[in-house]
């Protein structure tokens, strides 16, 4: 999406030539294929791990984090293979996407009518407002060091990633339609006067 973003705004006049059907098909090759792999390398450490305590996970799916708090052995290897990849996995695609992001916002400030720059950032900005809600419950998740709230800040900053960003990213993508806005703004003021 950012890359399309990207297009859309930096190159708007060659869009359909730049993303064509093969690009496309490519692109969702590539996510299908290296989704798989993070799938194989996590599974494979995961089967060798060795759990002695109680096999109840206190998570809201089976999460690589919710399995080395209930493992008794293999963890250590679990850690290694964990941060390496979401070191592949997290900084390329964070990284892709700023790269975008700073063109991006580098071409809406060399736009001269304000119209002209309001209208483009729109278009990028329903796209980074759930990136960043993605990435920093994510980041949430894994990077921060555990303490005596881990038991119950994990499982919450887990549900915000895999379920509320991805169900309310299709309420994000329509507030940019007039209609909806329109009847958005009708229910909040027909309740306050309630």
């Amino acid at each position: 999406m950012s890359y399309d973003r990207y297009v859309a705004i930096c190159d708007p006049l060659h869009y359909h030539t730049i993303l064509n059907r093969k690009l496309c098909l490519v692109l969702a090759s590539g996510t299908w294929i290296t989704g798989s792999l993070n799938s194989f390398v996590i599974t494979i450490p995961a089967s060798h791990m060795s759990f002695c305590q109680s096999r109840t996970i206190h998570q809201f799916y089976c999460d690589a984090k919710a399995l080395i708090n209930i493992s008794c052995a293999g963890g250590e290897d679990f850690y290694i293979v964990i941060y390496m990849e979401a070191l592949v996995y997290g900084t390329f695609p964070v990284m892709f996407c700023l790269t975008s992001y700073i063109q991006i916002i580098r071409v809406i400030l060399q736009i001269k009518s304000k119209d002209g720059r309001k209208k483009a950032f729109s278009t990028c900005s329903s796209h980074l407002t759930v990136v960043i809600m993605f990435y920093m419950t994510t980041l949430s998740v894994y990077l921060v060091p555990p303490s005596e709230y881990s038991s119950v800040l994990e499982p919450v900053f887990s549900l915000l990633y895999s379920i509320v960003t991805p169900t309310i990213n299709p309420l994000i993508y329509s507030l940019r339609n007039k209609d909806m806005k329109s009847a958005l703004l009708k229910l909040l003021v027909g309740e306050t006067k309630s």
